[in-house]
Parts: structure tokens; C-alpha cells; sequence
């Protein structure tokens, strides 16, 4: 059964169902779902599928040949195989499709240009004088997230400027990831999006009728498993002296953010080959450079200010409980790495993944027009701030602190403070207190709100604090997960 990707096929579907030639970039990491999501889009229309493998250039087009002359060409009456790229590409004109578009995708194009460089110049070529207005929809579809952006769309690309349409798939939201597990409980819905992220690949993996233990231990701490060997596969497969990556890799997943820290806990000695190597986990988007929500252009330019965070759930997972423990693995004791190492760490592991699922709940209430103003900028906060302080002389002290989420409206009229608790026991109001003291230098510029998220629920004061305010807004577990 196909799960979510709404919003791609209804791009695509909307390219489709238009009066003119198409030339459509699809593109994003491996295992995110590119192939699945062009199956399901060309599944009730007629089309050409290709994938493009890691092979010479003659042994490509033999492929590609053999595939278009299984259609009712007329090139099949008189060749086996077609001479050239530029009369292979030329055959999609013939392909019989009266009432339909002339669909044809090519995934892991660049797997073909590599193989011969001129690819890009045949298909502009014939996109500029005969695809371009025929009733065509190509579809170059690639993982090489840094040869897409770097080649195909660069200016110095003979096909930039033509394509139509360019799509960068990112992984799946909350939302539609605990699709793959409708009969989970609310909290187990969220360790499981914390555990394999919104990668349908890595989703796949857990059974559904399974506990999440079950499937933690049968899914990826057994060796044999597919997710046991993922990492370092696609490490293998994307990159070079992957002993280096996993030790930066290493580093991140267990907490360390700053260039300096990973660095030193990598033993990388050069912070300047660390940021090369960190760059090249960017480009795979593994990792991902975090900057406070209100910093200047001119501190993200800086390449060595922001923090580093893994993006992958699924690579946190394993670097916190597999990789840690693998000589464990390999000799069998799933039992035991799982009920001393995983289960008493797991909830902690999940509550960084919790925030993520309450920025997408507020994006999802945005879309519904259910909160109190437009949020222009939706991030983390982290910096020094202004704050009360009674033990101070003046009343008020700097301090370094943090906001999970903070929502900035139009001209900075108007912010949303959020603050998210994945823990066994209620909001507590103190708790409450330290979120309101927060930013206190803005507060006589805008009017601010209060967003608090809770996996426990929240103590009777705060409930009561927040029935006689219009600017507190509670949200239990179950109103985030069940939206």
C-alpha cells in the first residue's frame, strides 16, 4: 500500500494534465522515496520507466533500447537497437499515446550522464527544437543531491533554464509517517518516528502487528537485518574514508553541535577538514547547520557559527545504540544491548524528535488558519537574553538560554513561545514560569503567546492559569499526535 506524498503527486499530476511539454527535475536523498512516488504517479497512464545503472555508456544505451522498442514504435520493424542517444530520445515522439502525454522517466539520471557527458546536451537540444512544445512530460529523476544541483541545475548545464518544474523531495512529516503504524499507541508512534524518521525505506522495516520492541530488536539490532548494515552501506556507497565519517557522524549524533566539539571528539585535529567533511554530510542531507531563529545573514555566512544536528533519525539511532555497541550485536546479544542500553535511554532519545513533531503540529494548525496570528519564521531560539532576576541589583540578569520553538509574525509584532515536554510527569507551572520569563527584552515591542506541549499533560495550576488567559494554548499527546 502506498502512503502519503500528497503533495508531489499532485505536482506532479498538475504537470501532467498541462497543454505543453514538460521537463520535470525530481531529486533528493537515497531511500527518500523518489522511485515509489513516480510508480504510483505513471501507474494508470501509459509510459516508459527507465533506470539508469552504473554501467558504460554502450551497455546504457542497449538498456534504454531495448525498453522503447518494446513499445509500438515503428523504429522496432527495422532495428534492435538504436545507433545514438539523440535518436533514442527522439523515439519518445513515436511512442502511440494519442490521448495521453508521452511519459517517459528516467531515474538515476545521473548515473547516465556520468557515463557520457553529452547526455545534457542531446536533450536540450532536442528539448529546444521539437520536445519543448509536443505534447511530452520527461521526468530526470536523481539521488546525487550535489551532482543535481551542481550540474544538471548550475548555469554552466546546457539544460538550465529548461526544465519546467524542479522538485526536491525531503523525507516524510510525522504526519504521514505513523501511517506505516495505525495501531500504535500515541507514545509509541512518536519513538517510532524518532527511531526510523520519515524515510518510507527505513519504515518498511518495522511490521506493523509487531510490539516496537519486536521490532527494534528483529528490525535493527539483529545482524542480518536490513537496517542492521543501512548506514554503513550508503556511507560506502556515497562516500570515502568512512572511518573518518562515522566518527564525525559519531560525534554528533551523541551531542556534540559545535564545529570546535566535533573536532576534537572526532579527532579530526583541523577544524578545517572537519568542515569539509561535515559539508560533504550536508550535500547527502545526513547533517544540517542550525542556526538561532532570529540570526543575521551575516552570523549564518560564518562557517563557524551554528550548531550541527543530525537529520536523520534512523543515524542517530544507530550511532547512540548500534554502532555504540556493536561488537555486542555482532555476537548475538540483541536481548541484552536492548533491555540495558536501549530501553532505558529510549524515551530521553525520543524527546528531541518530539520537538520536531510539535513544529510540524503548529505548521499543520497554520495550514487550518487555527492560530492566533501568521507565523513568518518557525525555529529554535538560542542565545543571550534579558530576564528577570529578583537576587540581581537591577532586577534583571543576561542569561544563556533556549526556546524549543518560537514563531515570529509579521514585523515582529506578534511571537509564539514554544516549549515541549516528552516526559513521564505533568507540565509543571515553574516550568511554566521560566518559559514566560523568556525574551523579556521583547515583550514591550510585541504581544506574545504561549504554546506548551506535553506527552503528561499538565499540573492544575497551568490549566487554570491557561482557562483565564487567551494567550495560552495546552497540547496534550494526544491532541498532537491525533490532529
Amino acid at each position: 500500500m502506498f502512503i502519503g506524498r500528497e503533495q508531489e503527486l499532485q505536482f506532479l499530476n498538475d504537470r501532467y494534465n498541462e497543454n505543453k511539454g514538460q521537463l520535470i527535475v525530481l531529486y533528493g536523498r537515497r531511500r527518500v522515496g523518489k522511485t515509489e512516488t513516480l510508480r504510483e504517479f505513471c501507474k494508470d497512464k501509459p509510459h516508459v520507466f527507465f533506470s539508469c545503472t552504473q554501467s558504460t555508456d554502450k551497455a546504457q544505451l542497449s538498456r534504454f533500447s531495448s525498453i522503447l522498442l518494446k513499445e509500438n514504435i515503428p523504429a522496432r520493424d527495422y532495428i534492435s537497437e538504436f545507433s545514438d542517444w539523440e535518436k533514442a530520445f527522439r523515439s519518445v515522439l513515436d511512442l502511440p499515446y494519442r490521448d495521453s502525454k508521452k511519459l517517459i522517466i528516467i531515474d538515476e539520471f545521473p548515473y547516465m550522464c556520468k557515463g557520457n557527458p553529452s547526455i545534457p546536451s542531446i536533450l536540450q537540444n532536442l528539448w529546444d527544437i521539437e520536445f519543448k512544445d509536443k505534447n511530452v512530460m520527461i521526468i530526470l529523476c536523481g539521488s546525487s543531491m550535489s551532482f543535481i544541483e551542481k550540474e544538471i541545475l548550475s548555469e554552466k548545464n546546457p539544460l538550465y533554464g529548461r526544465a519546467t518544474g524542479v522538485y526536491k523531495m525531503k523525507e516524510m512529516g510525522f504526519y504521514d509517517a505513523i501511517q506505516f503504524f495505525p495501531n500504535y499507541s500515541e507514545r509509541d508512534k512518536v519513538y517510532a518516528y524518532s527511531i526510523l524518521g520519515g524515510i518510507p525505506h527505513y519504515l518498511k522495516q518495522f511490521n506493523p502487528e509487531l510490539p516496537l520492541r519486536e521490532n527494534i530488536k528483529r528490525g535493527i539490532l539483529t545482524k542480518g537485518s536490513v537496517l542492521y548494515s543501512e548506514v554503513e552501506f550508503l556511507l560506502h556507497q556515497e562516500l570515502r574514508e568512512t572511518s573518518v565519517y562515522n566518527s564525525v557522524i559519531e560525534a554528533v549524533a551523541l551531542g556534540s553541535t559545535k564545529l570546535n566539539d566535533i573536532s576534537q571528539k572526532s579527532m579530526v585535529e583541523d577544524t578545517s577538514k572537519t568542515s569539509v567533511y561535515l559539508k560533504n554530510l550536508i550535500e547527502l542531507g545526513l547533517i544540517s547547520r542550525e542556526f538561532s531563529i532570529e540570526s543575521s545573514t551575516k552570523e549564518m555566512a560564518n562557517t563557524k557559527r551554528g550548531l550541527y544536528r543530525l537529520n536523520d533519525n534512523f543515524f542517530r539511532f544507530w550511532y547512540a545504540f548500534g554502532y555504540a555497541n556493536i561488537s555486542q550485536l555482532e555476537d548475538g546479544d540483541v536481548e541484552g544491548v536492548h533491555k540495558y542500553i536501549v530501553e532505558p535511554s529510549l524515551h530521553e532519545f525520543a524527546s528531541l524528535a518530539f520537538e520536531d513533531v510539535c513544529r510540524q503540529f503548529i505548521m499543520e494548525l497554520q495550514k487550518k488558519d487555527q492560530l492566533p496570528f501568521r507565523i513568518i519564521k518557525l525555529g529554535r531560539w538560542f542565545g543571550k537574553t534579558t530576564m528577570h532576576d529578583s537576587k540581581a541589583s537591577s532586577g534583571l540578569r543576561i542569561a544563556e538560554t533556549e526556546i524549543d520553538l518560537l514563531g515570529i509574525g509579521r514585523n515582529n509584532k506578534e511571537y509564539l513561545v514554544g516549549e515541549c515536554k516528552f516526559k513521564n510527569v505533568p507540565f509543571d507551572y515553574s516550568e511554566y514560569i521560566s518559559t514566560v520569563a523568556k525574551l523579556t527584552h521583547e515583550k514591550e515591542k510585541a504581544k506574545f503567546y504561549y504554546a506548551l506541549f506535553s506527552e503528561s499533560g499538565f499540573d492544575k495550576k497551568i490549566l487554570t492559569e491557561a482557562k483565564a488567559s487567551k494567550n495560552i494554548y495546552l497540547y496534550d499527546l494526544n491532541t498532537i499526535v491525533n490532529l
